[in-house]
């Protein structure tokens, strides 16, 4: 072990005197009212959108866990922190991880979603992850000692793949990346090797050639994307998403809003990759309802084409405050730009990260662009057995490992502080079930106020008929 190692591990192991591993079983601030957290959070969206977001959300405890990260985020401010500050994900359950590939084609795995990265305490991640895990199982009907093994294997593995890059030197952990190649490698289960199989063959068909025909038509010579609701419609025509003071404050129409963003995109992108966006004409851009939390903000597909026909999307997500914003320890993100705090925590966390990542803003909004469905897959959880989600809990935790050392570089001081015992372990699994139950406690408050009138929420065709009959 290096001295700076060693130094970092001693500071850890110190800081287990004044926050005692054990007390990370508890609950945090769970002594509140869910509703008013959750109505806040879904001001400022597109107001004909908040019912399909509830919708969503009321399919089951585990979507309601999705889409409530904000609920989370105030309780974690009253759970034990070692101290250690980086920048951490936000949002890190289960159904944020998953495969993309690198700019060398390679199909990796890893985190993949970071609208709510921020600096933060490190153990607010592996909370969140452990306590979707627990929902999901819920979810699946696994009995509670599977789910407390599923949560115990995937905190042992965080542990024991963070003491494995203390020991690595600053580019040995920037540079290490977690490609599908590997993980089978690693798996031992042939039927987990075979789900993990079958699941990298979809990800290698899912092209930007191979979406286009699929959700857009040529008119006139020109590529348009189809309008098919509720996922994907246009912004500025006939629909009654948007009305006319959205559209007013989205800069009135579509080629304005194009180049308003596009131009102070291309800004904050490398001169290579600025160039090659140059051998692109832009042919459409639409409006796409993405995930659970973010349905209700602004997102856009903008689809562009190059001299020979062949396509590239470009999905440009608004970025709004981060949920962990008004209870870190650290205080305010740096950056004035919501889309830039997005994309820097991601370049921090990620392996490889998109290489037409940047910025932008419009009609006093901030906005992220990235790939479009590069390859990009995600598990199908709600088909794996107990056993496979175990190991599928293990990947997660390396990959959160590995986020964390490369993104803070404190890999020796949270293996100092986390050591090699199961305590961590065994008080993640109490915390897990315990925030299960106040999850579980929220929906049937989010359920009941969806009921009674005070929250409407919309299932996917009730949305979908409504907008038919209002066009």
């Amino acid at each position: 072990m290096s001295t700076v190692s060693a130094a970092q591990t001693s500071r850890g192991r110190a800081r287990r005197q004044q926050v005692p591993l054990a007390g990370h079983a508890e609950p945090g601030n769970i002594r509140r009212d869910p509703l008013p957290l959750l109505e806040a959070s879904s001001a400022g969206r597109i107001a004909r959108l908040v019912p399909l977001r509830y919708g969503r959300m009321l399919v089951s405890p585990f979507t309601f866990f999705r889409g409530a990260a904000m609920l989370q985020a105030h309780d974690l401010a009253g759970t034990p922190c070692s101290g250690i500050i980086q920048q951490i994900c936000g949002d890190a359950h289960l159904g944020n991880f998953g495969g993309f590939a690198s700019p060398e084609r390679t199909l990796l795995f890893d985190l993949n979603d970071f609208d709510e990265t921020h600096p933060g305490p490190w153990e607010w991640d592996v909370k969140r992850l452990a306590a979707s895990f627990v929902l999901a199982a819920r979810t699946a009907g696994f009995s509670r000692h599977s789910a407390d093994e599923i949560v115990y294997r995937l905190v042992r593995s965080y542990q024991r793949w963070m003491a494995h890059y203390a020991e690595k030197g600053a580019m040995q952990v920037w540079y290490d990346r977690i490609s599908y190649e590997r993980l089978l490698d690693s798996i031992d289960d042939e039927h987990a090797r075979e789900v993990l199989g079958r699941e990298m063959k979809k990800a290698q068909k899912r092209t930007h050639e191979r979406l286009l025909p699929k959700i857009g038509s040529k008119v006139e010579g020109r590529w348009q994307i189809n309008d098919e609701l509720p996922s994907l419609f246009h912004i500025f025509g006939e629909n009654p998403v948007f009305g006319a003071e959205e559209r007013k404050m989205l800069l009135g129409n579509r080629q304005a809003l194009a180049q308003q963003l596009y131009g102070e995109y291309l800004a904050t992108i490398s001169i290579s990759h600025r160039q090659l966006l140059e051998r692109f004409s832009m042919q459409d851009l639409a409006c796409k309802v993405v995930g659970v939390g973010s349905v209700g903000t602004r997102c856009l597909v903008l689809l562009l084409t190059d001299e020979q026909d062949k396509p590239l999307f470009l999905q440009i997500k608004e970025a709004r405050p981060s949920v962990l914003a008004p209870y870190v320890p650290a205080g305010v993100s740096p950056y004035a730009n919501e889309g830039q705090r997005v994309v820097v925590g991601k370049r921090l966390m990620q392996a490889f990260s998109d290489i037409f990542l940047g910025w932008s803003h419009a009609g006093g909004h901030h906005f992220y662009f990235r790939q479009l469905r590069d390859m990009k897959i995600s598990p199908a959880i709600e088909r794996y057995s107990p056993t496979v989600m175990a190991l599928y809990g293990e990947l997660c935790g390396w990959v959160l490992a590995r986020a964390h050392a490369r993104s803070g570089g404190f890999a020796g001081e949270i293996s100092g502080y986390l050591g090699q015992d199961d305590e961590f372990a065994s008080a993640l699994v109490r915390y897990a079930a315990a925030y299960a139950d106040q999850s579980e406690r929220d929906y049937e408050l989010f359920r009941a106020a969806c009921l009674s009138g005070r929250l409407e929420a919309q299932s996917e065709d009730d949305f979908v008929a409504a907008m038919t009959g209002a066009l």
